[in-house]
Parts: structure tokens; C-alpha cells; sequence
């Protein structure tokens, strides 16, 4: 049966008018009419995928195993340590099965509501920041911050010529992106996260065989199947995964990769 995008907005709005909640977290990215309402609300919204405070990680081992997805990690240990009011959480396709087992345990965890939804919006609001010139990290920090808007950019950047490629999910840790030029295209989820589309497999699997390209995801994700699979039909590919945080040895891999394939920072 297909899924009534209506029901999610109108369990958003019904929590909403009976909690009033100021501070909302959201995991992955529900749908945009679900953005939609709380950005007219004007309700803070926390990205809780992205690393917001400064716990051990450790705090989560008693909720998730420590073999798990780095970000789903995260996501829970942000929600034992925010002061939140209501967590929204995408549980469709464009996210995964482990975040709808991870909303599971926070609904019996946590005192404040866990709303899940699904995102199967698919209509396109653009990636310009995937192809602009711009420094890698700032272009992830653009990209993760739009997911707290329901509109595309105002301004969107302009698009530049691809030195290199990037495919993949945004990693828990940034830092995996500093070796790459700002001429880098972001294609793979992220691409799909900023067209506002996570369902999207088709824009998901473009890949790029005229600029070598790391394919990345996080270590225990389901998306390193996909990552592997699209690297081996790429004539010049890296296939990468890391887990809580980048080693020195991972980024020496970038780096050698992009230098060997005469890319300049």
C-alpha cells in the first residue's frame, strides 16, 4: 500500500499544537511539509546525525551495540544529552532500517514524543552546492544545514568544472575531507540530501568516470554494498569507510589516491 504522505504531516502538526515544543531534533530527513511546519513555527531544529556535543560516545553502548553505524551512534548520544522536546525521525528508504529500530528504542528510552515518518518526496529542489567550488568541508557544512529548511537556496552557487568526486554518505567526521580539492562534486546521498529526494536511487547511483572518485560510506552501514559495487564499474575509484573518526591512515589514502591521480588540492 502506498504511503499517505498526509498521515506524517498530520502527526507532526497534532504534536505540535499539543506540546508547543520550541527545540525539535530531527534524524535524516522527513519530509518536507514536515520541515515545512516547523520552519513556519519558527522551531529550532537540531540535525542530531551531526556531532553536537562533547560526550563519550561510549554513554551509548547500554542502547546500541558498539558494531553499529557511527551516525546512528551519534544520533542517540545527542539525544541523551540535549535538552530536546520532540525528536522527528525519518524512518523510510532514504534513510535505513537501523534508524527505524533506533526510534524503536528511543520512544521506550526517552520521556519526550519520537515521531517517525517517511520521506518519499520526490520532487527535485537542486544540488548546487554538489558542484560548486568550494572548500569540501564547507560544501558538506552547507549541504547538512539544509536539511533544516524546507526551501532550496535563495542564492544557490554556481557550478564548476569537476577535478574529483566524492560519492557517498556526509561522514560523521569532516576531517576526511580536507585533502580534496574544492573543485570536488558530490555525488551519491549527499547528492540525494540536497535535492531534498533520500529516496532517489537512480540520482544516487550517478557516478562520474571522467574524474577519479572516492566512494565513502560509514563502516556497518548497508550503503558500503553500493559504495563497493559503483566503485568497481569506476575506471579510477577509492572505496572507503571509517567508522567514529578519521584515522591518519585513511586520510593518507585520500591524499595518495588524489595526488596519483594528478589532482592538486
Amino acid at each position: 500500500m502506498a504511503w499517505d504522505h498526509n498521515l506524517d504531516l498530520e502527526e507532526t502538526r497534532r504534536l505540535l499544537d499539543q506540546r508547543r515544543p520550541r527545540r525539535v531534533g530531527i534524524v535524516g530527513q522527513p519530509p518536507r511539509a514536515v520541515i515545512a511546519e516547523l520552519n513556519s513555527r519558527a522551531i529550532e531544529i537540531l540535525d542530531l546525525d551531526a556531532m553536537l556535543v562533547r560526550e563519550d560516545i561510549e554513554a551509548t553502548v547500554t542502547i546500541l551495540p558498539r558494531v553499529y553505524c557511527a551516525i546512528l551512534r551519534t544520533v542517540v548520544l545527542n539525544a541523551l544529552h540535549l535538552d530536546l522536546e520532540a525528536i522527528v525521525i525519518d524512518t523510510g528508504p532514504g534513510k535505513c532500517d537501523s534508524a527505524r529500530y533506533v526510534a524503536t528504542i528511543l520512544k521506550e528510552q526517552l520521556t519526550i514524543p519520537v515521531l517517525t515518518t517517511v520521506n518519499l518526496d520526490r520532487e527535485s529542489c537542486g544540488y548546487p552546492y554538489c558542484r560548486a567550488e568550494l572548500d569540501l568541508i564547507e560544501k558538506f557544512q552547507a549541504i547538512t544545514e539544509g536539511v533544516k529548511i524546507a526551501r532550496p537556496p535563495a542564492a544557490p552557487p554556481a557550478p564548476c568544472h569537476p577535478t574529483a568526486g566524492f560519492w557517498g554518505v556526509p561522514p560523521r567526521d569532516f576531517s576526511i575531507l580536507a585533502p580534496f580539492p574544492a573543485t570536488t562534486h558530490v555525488y551519491g546521498w549527499t547528492r540525494c540530501l540536497e535535492n531534498k529526494t533520500p529516496t532517489d536511487l537512480d540520482l544516487e547511483m550517478q557516478i562520474n568516470p571522467a574524474v577519479p572518485m572516492v566512494f565513502f560510506a560509514q563502516s556497518f552501514c548497508a550503503k558500503t554494498a553500493l559504495a563497493r559495487h559503483l566503485a568497481r564499474q569506476h575506471p579510477h575509484a577509492l572505496c572507503l569507510d571509517i567508522d567514529l573518526h578519521t584515522t591518519s591512515s585513511a586520510k593518507a589514502k585520500v591524499q595518495a589516491f588524489l595526488e596519483l591521480s594528478g589532482v592538486a588540492p
